[in-house]
């Protein structure tokens, strides 16, 4: 039987569609190719028409979206002669840029916010040799400062502000349409940086521009309540929110988000930490798929928009969930009700419990 050949990443797959050389270099983890999973039960427990689907960005390498970015800004990076690449980080991009340092045998330098990142991408950054700066600060502090280091240090700036980020990035919107065979009508993402919206339209839009779609979808961008400047109309400058990806109030993208926002028809909402955890249990418990909670706030709010019919009957959406339920276990483990039942290793002790549980 005929064998298909090996996946090597997103690049390669598109190569014709991304700004490389026949001899660049490819910086690679196997990116990209994630699963579009279509959901079962949370539709029916909405009571609506629709089709929801899910695009799992928490298995690319790192376990987020970011590697989509981060393999062509690095391969870029490493095409110039660059040694060394920094970054901010509110966690996933730290991750990141530290793996696909490593790969490329260039260092990394990520700055993060003290006491403001989840343990599980603070590890990644760490084991994957990074030289991690924590900066008494936020996200956006550390982001100028990013900028300022980079103007008058020979490192390259792997954050959103690359345009090869949004390069990479902009292959999701791909896989979805070739999976699909055509656009959803809406796509609903969680919105910290705004890189990824941003990223998302690039892609639809090429595919259209080339025939391969007739339509585009409506871009529905979400963001936490607490961290929400495209809801207030300007920059916030002490965002809070349990979904620490998106806890960022000066998103780097804050133009093109908004015009993402006007020619695609879209809107943009917030919803509260407690309908983000709310979402990211709701589909763990019903779907069998984790994502960490600022991934959940896509779905969150979509579920919101379905309820209100504000997203019509009959329609086709795609929630992206930027990163997987591991990069945050403490926040996951503190919404479980149920503890973690302890019995004699015995057999009458063992079968008391789960015939108690089968209700």
């Amino acid at each position: 039987m005929p064998f298909r050949p090996r996946y090597t990443g997103l690049i390669n797959k598109y190569r014709d569609r991304l700004p490389i050389h026949d001899d660049t270099r490819l910086i690679s983890l196997g990116e990209g190719n994630t699963p579009l999973i279509r959901l079962s039960n949370i539709p029916r427990e909405l009571g609506k028409d629709v089709d929801i689907y899910v695009k799992y960005e928490g298995l690319n390498p790192t376990g987020s979206f970011k590697d989509r970015g981060m393999t062509m800004a690095v391969t870029k990076a490493v095409e110039a002669g660059s040694k060394a690449v920094i970054c901010a980080s509110t966690g996933n991009t730290s991750a990141s840029a530290a793996a696909y340092a490593a790969r490329a045998g260039i260092t990394a330098f990520v700055l993060i916010p003290e006491g403001k990142i989840a343990l599980g991408k603070l590890a990644q950054a760490m084991i994957h040799g990074a030289v991690v700066l924590q900066i008494r600060g936020n996200f956006d502090e550390g982001m100028q400062l990013v900028k300022e280091v980079g103007e008058n240090t020979p490192v390259t700036i792997v954050n959103s502000i690359n345009p090869f980020r949004l390069q990479g990035q902009k292959t999701a919107a791909f896989e979805i349409v070739e999976e699909l065979e055509r656009a959803p009508d809406f796509h609903c993402l969680p919105v910290g940086n705004a890189g990824n919206i941003t990223a998302h339209w690039m892609g639809y839009s090429e595919y259209f521009e080339h025939g391969i779609v007739n339509s585009r979808p409506k871009m529905l961008g979400y963001q936490a309540a607490g961290s929400a400047p495209f809801m207030r109309g300007a920059m916030v400058d002490n965002p809070d929110t349990v979904a620490t990806a998106i806890r960022i109030g000066h998103p780097q993208s804050w133009d093109k988000a908004w015009k993402v926002n006007k020619e695609s028809q879209g809107w943009f909402d917030e919803c509260t930490d407690e309908e983000i955890l709310a979402a990211q249990k709701l589909l763990t418990e019903k779907e069998g798929v984790f994502c960490e909670p600022a991934s959940a706030t896509s779905l969150a709010g979509a579920m919101r928009d379905i309820r209100s019919g504000k997203i019509p009957e009959g329609s086709t959406i795609v929630c992206t969930l930027t990163g997987h339920g591991l990069k945050d276990p403490d926040t996951a483990i503190s919404q479980c009700t149920e503890g973690v039942i302890t019995v004699d290793a015995k057999l009458g002790p063992v079968r008391e419990a789960i015939v108690s549980n089968l209700s």
